[in-house]
């Protein structure tokens, strides 16, 4: 584990970038551009990233966000199996074995958005009274809303992408705010990959595709 703390650059001249740092920036972003182009080969990406996140999270003693991964894993592995196994009805026009996109309704987003809130409140609240977080209900809602947007991801709703804009602003703003460099930067990537994917599954949900 220890060369994964291997430094291969600075930024700024005090800022590190860790080998295990990068693994997981460049695996992160290559699977949210390819779940971004409809391709199903982001689920094996995942995979890896899923598992580089877990090394990172142990190597930095960060838990909580450890807890989550075989989380994150289950729903990597639902949303690969529902992307090439759609019922009938659920079928792409232009390919009969993969899952079209689609949208939530209007009670299901409402219903969605008071969902994320609540359970937010509820572990922002844990977080400030158990650990030494500045931010609990900020760290609560980024990480409610990560995982709300991996299962609307799964499931192939075009609104997965509205919620990732939603955690990429915020994670842009928590890293500015307590001095980070090198993830501004990683999340800004983030950022303008949503906004692409955005527009190209709308016109995959116009295509019913």
């Amino acid at each position: 584990m220890e060369y994964l703390n291997y430094t291969l650059f600075t930024i700024g001249g005090d800022t590190p970038v860790l080998l295990i740092d990068l693994l997981t920036s460049i695996f992160g972003l290559t699977c949210v551009f390819l779940a971004g182009r409809n391709s199903k080969y982001n689920f094996y990406i995942g995979y890896i990233y899923t598992f580089f996140l877990f090394l990172m999270f142990w190597n930095k003693h960060l838990y909580a966000s450890l807890f989550l991964q075989p989380i994150s894993l289950a729903i990597n592995i639902l949303g690969h199996y529902r992307w090439t196994h759609p019922k009938r009805e659920e079928e792409s026009a232009e390919d009969h074995k993969a899952l079209k996109v689609s949208m939530l309704s209007w009670p299901q987003r409402f219903f969605t958005i008071l969902s994320v809130l609540g359970i937010a409140a509820v572990w922002g609240w844990m977080l400030g009274l158990f650990t030494p977080d500045p931010v609990p209900y900020l760290d609560a809602c980024v990480t409610v809303l990560i995982l709300v947007a991996q299962f609307l991801s799964a499931i192939k709703k075009w609104d997965c992408w509205i919620a990732w804009l939603l955690v990429n602003i915020t994670q842009l703003i928590l890293h500015i705010s307590v001095g980070h460099v090198f993830m501004p930067i990683v999340c800004s990537l983030y950022l303008i990959n949503g906004i692409w994917s955005l527009f190209t599954w709308y016109k995959l949900y116009r295509k019913n595709a």
